[in-house]
């Protein structure tokens, strides 16, 4: 009679700072109700709610006591389940195991008074008892028959209020309720797929929480989704999801639920899950890390759970692979992704990623290229271009009907010219290896017309402006790549000579030191390979040339003219007509002469060398000019010592 008045004394009381009193007021409070009006439950509820929270571990005890005695004996307890099944479930996430075995114990009590008193509705369930659904998570006892149905009969009550609390401001609100979920899916099992909906809406917000214990406890729902949910259900609603609005979440709540997902199950499905992912909306949403953190998580899972499975998939997984890398560049997520690769090759039987690239670089390149015309440096298929031809290894030698054309193409003059930068860049590390790449199967020349006339040629043309000499500079690097690798014979260089050589001529007057110093070892080559039989009118323009690079600021600028003046001189000592280039070399010796006096040692060692070499040529010639200018030389020495190298040399013949 009089229970209804203590209730508000009560609950002023339950928040006492000393918590002998809290614990004297929640048993009082169940007392009160248990003998009294249970109408008052809903009065207590959201105090006894609060106490959940208690710093105290004894008022969690209490609570949890009391409102499991309530569940097992109160004469009114049917009307109150939904409203007292939460708070006994919160306990089974305390962080004191004597709490989390107290709930355990009650609620195990509960459920079986309940089937108990229920024996004739669950006849059939308790006659012809399913088995425990497949694939039932290892570390999770199965709850008895009364508690799963008791869940089942209310969790259309409780889960709304769940899903309202996850997103609450308040952070233990979020994280207790939040934890309360996967308990409720585990009791609920196949039954929940009616509210899927709503959890997965859920899931997708509560994964974007800052409270890593919120996201941990959403991934274990999705992956009890996956356990308990037909893929059929769960995948097709998830996808629509991602579909609609690329999220870092949705992609944490797909991989989740695949992880949880049976092997056998997912398997039919493997071809939409990864087609969806590698479409350019989803793989291609953000430069965000932890989208792409997400993107990779789903990629490693479809792996770890199918296995074998993936090679029907390989293909999309491999897109979205590529993908990651491109964006992510070389950082540990890109490296993660590379892992994933080798991963996957493993299942696919394979020995490396490579092999991987092998079966599929033709549709790979096929499908990145497809735009290759209206790219940019921004273009995120540019980013893929480059990671498949530089990670490819060999087999992008098996695909250059892909890669010439779409080089081609992105290097005119006309096109962005970072995109060109970068291009140039990746064509000079493919043609420094080339065996192990553009050439693995020796079908590079077949392209080599292509790359001289339609790539190098139009950007080794004099244009003004700073990007313009740095785009000259990257595609003079190309060329020396392709010339000094094994890959052009004899005749292949002199061609890319008589077509290129007037414009390796222009850029030794660069204003990009590394263009000039690379044009001096390119003309070095040229002259190696062919210039004994050059065109006499072409070859004696050379010199001229590398002459005023003795000038040069740069002392690698002048020790290569140096060293590739040499080499014109062992040309003309190979050639029949000497006495046709006697004037030019007359004139040769007076320069060299000159430097012969240079400030540097070093460069007065090499044209020493030069003279010596030169000096078979015309003897004679080379004693009357040095003759005439030793008086006016710093130091006669080096003077001297080329004097006598003649006339020994002289001695000799």
């Amino acid at each position: 009679m009089q229970s209804e008045s203590l209730i508000s004394p009560l609950m002023q009381t339950i928040s006492h700072q000393h918590w002998k009193v809290r614990v004297a007021v929640i048993e009082a409070t169940g007392t009160v109700i248990q003998f009294g009006n249970g109408k008052s439950v809903d009065d207590v509820l959201s105090h006894f709610a609060q106490r959940l929270f208690d710093d105290v571990c004894q008022v969690r005890h209490a609570v949890t006591s009391v409102v499991g005695g309530w569940l097992l004996a109160l004469r009114d307890r049917y009307s109150f389940f939904h409203k007292l099944i939460p708070l006994l479930l919160s306990s089974f996430n305390d962080e004191m195991p004597e709490i989390r075995q107290l709930a355990a114990n009650l609620w195990e009590k509960v459920g079986l008074q309940w089937q108990e008193e229920n024996e004739a509705d669950l006849k059939d369930k308790l006659d012809f008892a399913l088995p425990p659904p497949p694939h039932y998570p290892l570390q999770e006892s199965r709850p008895v028959l009364g508690c799963r149905e008791l869940v089942f009969r209310n969790l259309s009550k409780v889960l709304p209020a769940i899903c309202h609390d996850i997103t609450d401001w308040v952070v233990g609100t979020r994280v207790k309720s939040a934890q309360l979920l996967p308990v409720l899916l585990l009791h609920a099992e196949d039954h929940m797929t009616q509210h899927l909906e709503i959890i997965l809406r859920t899931l997708q917000q509560a994964c974007a929480d800052e409270e890593a214990a919120v996201v941990s406890s959403c991934v274990r729902s999705a992956e009890l989704i996956g356990t308990f949910v037909s893929p059929e259900v769960s995948l097709k609603l998830i996808l629509s999801m991602l579909k609609k609005a690329p999220s870092s979440c949705s992609l944490l709540v797909l991989a989740s639920i695949i992880q949880g997902c049976p092997r056998d199950a997912l398997q039919p499905h493997l071809k939409v899950i990864t087609t969806e992912l590698s479409q350019a909306h989803v793989c291609q949403a953000s430069e965000n890390g932890l989208y792409l953190e997400r993107l990779l998580l789903c990629v490693q899972t479809l792996v770890s759970v199918c296995q074998e499975d993936c090679s029907m998939a390989s293909l999309q997984l491999m897109e979205v692979l590529v993908t990651i890398m491109a964006l992510s560049g070389a950082t540990t997520l890109g490296n993660k992704a590379q892992e994933t690769m080798e991963s996957l090759a493993m299942m696919e039987n394979v020995p490396s990623s490579q092999d991987l690239y092998r079966k599929h670089i033709g549709p790979l390149l096929e499908r990145l290229t497809t735009s290759h015309s209206d790219w940019t440096a921004h273009s995120v298929e540019l980013l893929q271009f480059c990671e498949v031809v530089t990670r490819s290894g060999p087999a992008v030698g098996e695909a250059l009907q892909h890669v010439v054309p779409t080089l081609r193409t992105c290097l005119q003059t006309t096109r962005d010219p970072h995109m060109c930068l970068k291009l140039f860049s990746v064509l000079s590390s493919l043609l420094l290896r080339p065996k192990d790449t553009i050439d693995s199967q020796g079908q590079f020349c077949g392209y080599l017309d292509t790359v001289v006339k339609d790539i190098l040629m139009p950007n080794l043309q004099w244009r003004a402006g700073k990007t313009a000499a740095a785009i000259r500079t990257a595609a003079v690097s190309c060329l020396w790549a392709l010339t000094s690798s094994d890959i052009l014979s004899a005749k292949q260089v002199q061609d890319v000579q008589d077509t290129l050589l007037p414009r390796i001529l222009a850029a030794l007057e660069e204003d990009v030191q590394t263009t000039r110093l690379i044009s001096c070892r390119i003309i070095n080559i040229f002259l190696k390979t062919s210039g004994d039989v050059m065109n006499p009118d072409k070859f004696i323009k050379v010199y001229p040339e590398l002459l005023k690079r003795l000038d040069d600021v740069s002392n690698d600028v002048r020790m290569a003219a140096a060293s590739t003046l040499l080499t014109w001189l062992r040309c003309i000592q190979s050639s029949e007509g000497k006495s046709y280039y006697q004037s030019s070399i007359q004139y040769l010796y007076r320069e060299l002469l000159i430097h012969l006096d240079d400030p540097e040692s070093t460069i007065q060692d090499t044209v020493l060398e030069v003279l010596k070499e030169g000096s078979a040529l015309f003897p004679d010639l080379l004693v009357r000019e040095t003759e005439a200018v030793i008086h006016k030389h710093r130091s006669a020495t080096y003077c001297e010592q080329l004097l006598q190298h003649v006339q020994a040399t002289a001695a000799t013949q």
